[in-house]
């Protein structure tokens, strides 16, 4: 009864927040009830959430979940500093067991019910905004107000956005009915019909490096929302939000008299490779995934057992035909090319301009011109090395930096790399983009472009035509896969053609942005993040189609 009345309260209290989600997901209008300014939070918050992530450092992490059989932790920071943060290890033959028993009283518990537990963990893990912010920052490598508002607000938003769509499938069949048949002068044939929600089996969460929150979230709210235990398996260099995150839970969950096994944590030792082992197991019936091609197109042929869900690599383009606003295009794309070190599965790459140059507000432009333009751009975003730093964050892997090397060596350089020096953190590797000029005519240039190349790397490829770049455009759709497609012309023709391309290819597009909205930036409640259409990612975040097959609905049937 302790539970009931609990679960009773939580549905009070976070009910006009799940009506004001469902409305939104439905108008997909702006909304958000998280802040995304610092001192929304109150005047003492941000130093007391840098307080509560250095008081985490050199610590073990306890999380009082069964089956924890050793410790382990290798995060250093993208800034330098080692957190020495050690987290339980699990026997998983003694935790999936544990998790698959909490089943049934989740289960029973109820959409609703379960709505209003997410929303509450979501609420929790909002009043500590800051201290997660410090957590993203200090193992991703995002500037700090990136790692606030992306890793704090907007991944609140997307986990929000999960469980309304969550709510929203479950609550679509009735929960009962009755069902009476006439049979002419007989008596009419009457059943009663029950209709429950009934989970897959545990759910593994994978996260990434770069976003683990903003990327994790949907996923894990979509499952737990939907009945199913989470296993949450963060990536080795980023586990301390995930952690904090399986904290709150497991805190939510314990006082409203549920068991907190439902949420676990699984660290896996250098070199262990525990996600694969995890994958296979026939406990785990749902798996969440962002990261490498290779890797999710392993757990796609490999987890037979379970319900696939994956973001991987895609080449992101941007068609450049004609633009009424030059200085603006240039402007915004400079800002899309600079965000986070373009350490983004939306940032562009490949930059399709004709060969002979575009119409502009300005007068024409040649492709020398536009190239040497967008790295004249650039350069004045990112010549404050404060304001680059801000802006840039920092490099989060040495594959990375490798990149930006072999990259100039692919082209004529028309942007080189620099470094920046951070003066915060001495330890920072933090370098702005480099532009390379390619010839799209050019077999040899194909291996260039058409390979992702994760970082700070743009490609400006030369195209015969306006019919060459939607050519292009097309064939890297469709044989690589794109999280986000850009596109600026002032002609009607090339914007349907453009258009018509992300529609038969399954790409979502944004048209002439030339303000305070970026291609790789996406809103949640509103905007799409990937389509499940093409080869970058299977699933939408989020849609009705990311939530559905998380759970199946049983039928009872009784005479009445």
């Amino acid at each position: 009864m302790a539970a009931e009345r609990t679960a009773a309260q939580l549905i009070e209290k976070h009910r006009p927040t799940l009506d004001k989600a469902l409305e939104a997901i439905r108008t997909r209008a702006y909304w958000s009830p998280h802040p995304e300014h610092p001192k929304a939070y109150g005047e003492s918050a941000a130093p007391d959430g840098l307080a509560a992530f250095e008081a985490l450092r050199g610590t073990r992490f306890a999380l009082d979940q069964p089956g924890t059989d050793d410790w382990t932790g290798e995060e250093v920071s993208p800034y330098g500093p080692e957190l020495g943060i050690t987290y339980p290890h699990p026997d998983v033959s003694v935790l999936l067991p544990t998790m698959q028993a909490a089943i049934p009283e989740w289960r029973d518990a109820g959409p609703e019910a379960r709505a209003a537990v997410c929303l509450e963990i979501l609420a929790r893990i909002s009043a500590r905004t800051h201290e997660f912010a410090q957590a993203v920052m200090h193992t991703s490598g995002q500037a700090f107000m990136m790692a606030f508002q992306a890793g704090g607000p907007h991944a609140q938003d997307r986990g929000l956005e999960a469980v309304a769509y969550a709510y929203e499938e479950q609550t679509r069949t009735p929960q009962k009915a009755a069902w009476s048949k006439p049979q002419g002068k007989r008596d009419p044939l009457e059943l009663t019909k029950t209709f429950r929600a009934v989970p897959r089996g545990v759910a593994l969460m994978i996260g990434c490096n770069t976003f683990p929150t903003w990327n994790g979230y949907p996923g894990l709210f979509a499952s737990l929302a939907t009945g199913n235990p989470v296993l949450v398996k963060p990536h080795p260099r980023a586990v301390l939000p995930l952690a904090l995150t399986v904290q709150v839970a497991r805190e939510v969950l314990a006082e409203a008299g549920l068991p907190a096994n439902l949420v676990c944590l699984a660290v896996d030792k250098p070199g262990e490779g525990l996600a694969k082992t995890l994958a296979v197991r026939p406990e785990v019936r749902i798996i969440d995934y962002t990261g490498s091609t290779a890797f999710g197109d392993w757990l796609e042929t490999h987890a037979r057992q379970a319900q696939v869900y994956t973001e991987k690599a895609g080449v992101n383009t941007v068609v450049i035909e004609s633009t009424d606003h030059y200085k603006g295009m240039l402007s915004n794309l400079a800002f899309s090319l600079s965000l986070y070190s373009g350490q983004m599965c939306t940032t562009p790459q490949n930059l399709l301009i004709p060969r002979d140059g575009i119409d502009t507000d300005a007068g024409p432009k040649s492709y020398d011109e536009v190239v040497s333009d967008l790295a004249g751009a650039i350069s004045g975003l990112l010549g404050d090395d404060a304001r680059a730093n801000a802006l840039l964050g920092a490099i989060v892997n040495p594959q990375v930096k490798a990149r930006i090397g072999e990259a100039s060596g692919l082209g004529e350089v028309a942007l080189a790399s620099r470094e920046v020096t951070n003066p915060e953190f001495p330890g920072a590797t933090v370098r702005t983009p480099v532009i390379v000029k390619l010839d799209g005519a050019k077999p040899d240039s194909e291996a260039a472009y058409l390979s992702e190349c994760f970082g700070p790397v743009a490609f400006a490829v030369a195209v015969g035509s306006a019919a060459d770049a939607v050519a292009l455009l097309r064939r890297t759709i469709r044989e690589k896969g794109a999280m986000t497609v850009g596109a600026y012309t002032t002609s009607a023709e090339v914007e349907r053609q453009v258009e018509e391309v992300c529609l038969e290819e399954c790409a979502q597009l944004s048209l002439n942005l030339t303000g305070g909205v970026y291609v790789n930036q996406t809103a949640a409640f509103s905007d799409f993040h990937g389509s499940g259409g093409n080869p970058a990612a299977n699933a939408a975040l989020c849609d009705g189609a990311f939530v559905a097959n998380r759970f199946r609905t049983v039928e009872v049937r009784r005479e009445a």
